[in-house]
């Protein structure tokens, strides 16, 4: 039944977005959209601009229609190539740049080089330079003779020699900057950098655990960085070795032209895990100075803050990740000229259909959200849910991994979390059962256990453990095994079970000092009377 309703909300959902005007028209704080059928043509009758080039070099710009712009561009440039090659070749060909008035009707300038046709200055010409047609086409043709000079000037043999050297100096001075970058990084693994905190006596583990992961954030910033400065060395020396030579500089354009988006989104990508894996180590330093301030905590609160601080800062390491992710994909989109409103507006779209599919998660979050707002439990604590239990090792919105004693990891879905035990709150106790003979003196007994108990809350190696003076409760019960003793300790979290253990340790060693029995699991059978009043039968079955 629900599966219908979901299906028959989508599909009129989906209807509803057919029939609807532009979504942004309906939101007041984001620009109207306008749906114009003309817009392609519009767009090819706008005027734009090109560089012509030669060698790679740009040499002037002309103005066209959208549409002609790319055809002129080749026409001017393949005409230019081939009136440009008898004169960079043969040293005795002289330049003669001329301009003329047209033959045609209209009045636009005509442009001739060693008297072949090279293009005609149109209007769109004179207004990109601001002047007449006549002066635009003078511009131009002056433009023209210094660079094919220029052009001539560097396909000398002295030139391309003194060139050749600026490339060999290039190509070495990569090789140095590069040896010097891996000298660095190998440094950089050899000395690590020490924080202040970490170098402190009395460091503890969370902190170490935080320092540790705040060490790596960095490592691997320092490491990608250094992987960049390597690409940035050789891409950019090989770029400029490229543009020393008439030969090869045209190799330029076509790698600024193939490559300029894919750079862009690799260094849009690679800034976003940068700033990412900086957000994780401010995030830990944070935490940690936190943890360590002593004018923040106290002895009763800093254990248990140190857990809430720990989870605390996981969550806003996911945060932060979905916040710089989605700054990369927003300035992806801008690179690629797409238009944010209406990736907004589908999205929204696609966010309301998903929410309608995915309550679970949502119920996640929310629960989630409010587990860490309570308090309920942190990572480092050990809690039991239902039938299963143990230490907690990954908390976030979604989800709570745990732990058990068998090393298995259970992960629970946070919206499935109902009823929890948290076994490590603030304070914890071990709750000790201690059998004794019923033949014991039972006051002797007593008297014994609770001078052990004493003397172990005495010790100066547990004394930091056991935060109270143990209870001697008295006799909890009358059991098979004998009597039940019942002691309470009450313990630092996570410190019961190691002081249960030394306690009965002690215990059993008090006991046999003493003589004082610890009995097992006993039965008694009781025979009547009458049944030995009787007399042994023979074999026979006849009475002796």
């Amino acid at each position: 039944m629900r599966f219908q309703y979901l299906a028959v909300a989508l599909s009129s959902t989906v209807i509803t977005v057919g029939a609807m005007p532009p979504v942004t028209a309906q939101i007041t704080f984001l620009p109207t959209v306008q749906l114009n059928t003309n817009r392609s043509s519009e767009s090819d009758t706008r005027v734009d601009y090109r560089w012509v080039h030669l060698d790679g070099r740009r040499l002037f710009q002309i103005a066209a229609r959208r549409a002609n712009i790319s055809e002129r561009l080749q026409l001017i440039e393949g005409k230019l190539h081939e009136i440009s090659q008898d004169y960079l070749q043969d040293r005795n060909t002289k330049l003669d740049i001329k301009v003329n008035k047209s033959n045609n009707s209209s009045s636009s300038p005509v442009i001739y080089i060693n008297g072949s046709y090279l293009m005609t200055v149109t209007s769109e010409d004179a207004n990109l330079r601001q002047a007449p047609p006549l002066e635009a086409a003078n511009l131009i043709a002056q433009t023209l003779g210094d660079e094919l000079k220029k052009a001539r000037k560097e396909r000398q043999p002295r030139y391309l020699i003194r060139q050749g050297a600026i490339a060999g100096a290039t190509g070495l001075g990569m090789i140095v900057l590069s040896w010097g970058i891996c000298n660095w990084q190998r440094r950089s693994k050899r000395y690590p950098l020490q924080s202040p905190l970490s170098s402190s006596a009395e460091t503890k583990p969370i902190t170490t655990q935080l320092t540790q992961q705040q060490h790596q954030h960095f490592q691997e910033v320092k490491r990608r960085l250094f992987q960049l400065g390597h690409i940035t060395v050789w891409g950019s020396g090989t770029y400029w070795i490229l543009g020393l030579f008439p030969y090869t500089r045209p190799f330029q354009l076509v790698i600024l032209s193939a490559a300029q988006i894919p750079l862009i989104l690799g260094g849009i990508a690679l800034g976003t895990y940068v700033a990412v894996r900086l957000s994780y180590a401010l995030i830990d330093r944070f935490t940690t100075a936190f943890i360590n301030s002593s004018t923040l905590l106290t002895p009763e609160t800093s254990e248990r803050l140190q857990l809430r601080v720990s989870t605390i800062s996981g969550v806003s390491k996911s945060i932060v990740t979905i916040v710089w992710m989605v700054v990369g994909i927003v300035l992806s989109l801008a690179t690629l000229s797409i238009e944010l409103a209406p990736v907004l507006a589908g999205a929204g779209l696609v966010g309301v259909a998903l929410s309608l599919a995915s309550q679970n998660l949502i119920k996640d979050a929310i629960n989630g959200f409010l587990i860490i707002l309570e308090d309920q439990y942190a990572l480092g604590d050990v809690i039991a849910v239902g039938d299963v239990g143990g230490l907690v090792e990954n908390l976030n919105l979604r989800m709570t991994q745990l732990r058990d004693s068998e090393g298995r990891l259970i992960t629970i879905p946070n919206s499935e979390i109902k009823i929890v035990a948290n076994l490590s709150s603030r304070w914890s106790r071990a709750d000790l059962t201690i059998p004794v003979a019923y033949q014991t003196d039972i006051d002797q007994a007593m008297k014994l256990i609770e001078t052990v108990a004493i003397q172990m809350d005495e010790d100066p190696k547990w004394q930091y453990a056991i935060v109270e003076t143990p209870q001697v409760l008295g006799i909890d019960t009358f059991g098979d095994r004998g009597l039940i003793i019942r002691v309470w300790i009450k313990t630092q979290p996570l410190k019961q079970w190691e002081v249960a253990r030394e306690y009965r340790r002690r215990l059993k060693v008090a006991f046999d000092q003493a003589g004082i029995y610890i009995p097992v699991p006993q039965q008694s059978i009781w025979v009547n009377d009458f049944q030995f009043q009787k007399s042994p039968l023979d074999g026979n079955g006849t009475q002796l």
